[in-house]
């Protein structure tokens, strides 16, 4: 299957080099010199790493081809695609690849349903799952070990432990604010820090 690990970022110096986001637990395997990367658009690929390195905490890739700063300017936000074998799970038993992840029932310590894990967002500093509730509103509950405390593949469920007002608690006191004021309320979700459980992109 199709994963995507990587978007191409900015053009870096003249010789062709880009800064990448990285979207993979394993860049070291998923983009290391030598690997031959699909692409989204299609157009732009495939693409083969020649270099990679480390400049100011970011990665560099450079693709065999593209030998100038327009060249990778021209990469600017093409999707890097790997192809994963669906059967393979990372090393540690405490990642995931977001495929093993999507459409997991999500619910809480005590059973009751929350609702069903369409996306997963990765941001720099900790990774969202997107949660679709029942009534087709979404919540955001950070992959921390400290809130989603167990994943249950076999039984295809996530179980959460989520502090005073990441889900109900919030929206329960602006409806009733909004009540005293006669006014609308927008969707409030929470956010948190900490670890990352892990995931592959």
């Amino acid at each position: 299957m199709q994963l995507v690990v990587a978007r191409v970022g900015r053009a870096h110096g003249i010789k062709g080099e880009v800064t990448v986001e990285v979207r993979t637990d394993e860049p070291e395997l998923r983009l290391a010199p030598g690997a031959v990367l699909a692409t989204d658009p299609a157009s732009a690929g495939p693409l083969t790493i020649e270099t990679g390195r480390v400049h100011s905490g970011r990665l560099l890739l450079r693709f065999a081809g593209v030998r100038d700063r327009n060249g990778a300017e021209a990469l600017r936000n093409t999707l890097l695609i790997a192809e994963v074998d669906p059967d393979v799970t990372p090393e540690d038993p405490d990642e995931y690849y977001d495929h093993q992840l999507m459409d997991l029932d999500v619910v809480l310590k005590d059973g009751t349903e929350v609702g069903r894990l369409t996306e997963i967002s990765h941001l720099p500093s900790q990774d969202l799952f997107v949660v679709e509730r029942p009534d087709g509103t979404e919540v955001l509950i950070p992959f921390v070990e400290e809130i989603v405390v167990e994943i249950d593949l076999e039984e295809q469920r996530a179980v959460i432990d989520p502090p005073p007002g990441l889900i109900d608690d919030r929206a329960e006191i602006a409806s009733s604010r909004d009540t005293e004021t006669g006014t609308d309320a927008g969707t409030d979700t929470g956010s948190g820090a900490g670890g990352v459980a892990g995931a592959d992109a």
